[in-house]
């Protein structure tokens, strides 16, 4: 590992403890490979998995191993229509496993997320079993604030860039604190503490992934 990454497995011993305070679990993996076969190895056969949208849950490969796994497979990009994407949503809600990444991860261990539709976020407070959260050492920072700054100036604008929102982040680079139609920054949620011991599962990733 580089000495970037050395740094990073030593502050995520901390991280991990912190996350078990708070009622979920951490792990550390070196890179995206072993950190997607341990996943994998820890889903049962028969299962449904599902996902939120994610630049680091591509980019991990972790889709490509859902994709060949024959498990169940609850994918939204599937749908025809909007009746048919909220049917399968509706799906994504009672699934057993949930993936997503997290726009930021405090050095307590709160996770810091934006959404525009809020569909990621629904699913992260409440209804699938289990949400695996896969996320890269850029996504840590030192507190909430820092994460609020982080995801509104740093993870907004590449995103604007990638869903063509035509928010006025897209065209600055920055957060602009709009309320344009296309607002990706509608639902702002700190998820200080899980409620169910073990259902949020943190994959930190010596690796720079996602927005």
């Amino acid at each position: 590992m580089t000495n970037k990454q050395l740094a990073f497995q030593t502050a995520s011993k901390g991280i991990i403890e912190n996350l078990k305070k708070r009622n979920m679990e951490g792990y550390f993996f070196e890179d995206s490979r072993s950190c997607v076969q341990a996943v994998m190895d820890m889903i049962p056969s028969g299962s449904s998995v599902s996902w939120g949208g994610s630049e680091t849950f591509t980019e991990t490969g972790m889709k490509d191993a859902l994709l060949a796994s024959g498990l169940t497979l609850i994918d939204r990009s599937t749908a025809k229509n909007p009746e048919e994407a909220r049917e399968i949503y509706l799906k994504t809600v009672m699934s057993d496993y949930f993936f997503m990444s997290t726009n930021a991860l405090t050095l307590d261990g709160e996770l810091v997320n934006v959404d525009g539709n809020a569909n990621r976020l629904a699913c992260l407070l409440y209804g699938p079993r289990h949400v695996m959260i896969l996320a890269g050492m850029n996504k840590i920072v030192t507190d909430v604030e820092s994460g609020m700054a982080r995801m509104r100036n740093f993870a907004a604008p590449p995103n604007a860039q990638r869903l063509n929102t035509q928010t006025p982040c897209q065209f600055t680079g920055r957060c602009q604190d709009c309320l344009s139609p296309g607002c990706m920054c509608s639902h702002l949620v700190v998820t200080r503490r899980s409620r169910h011991e073990g259902r949020i599962k943190v994959f930190l990733i010596a690796e720079e992934l996602g927005y």
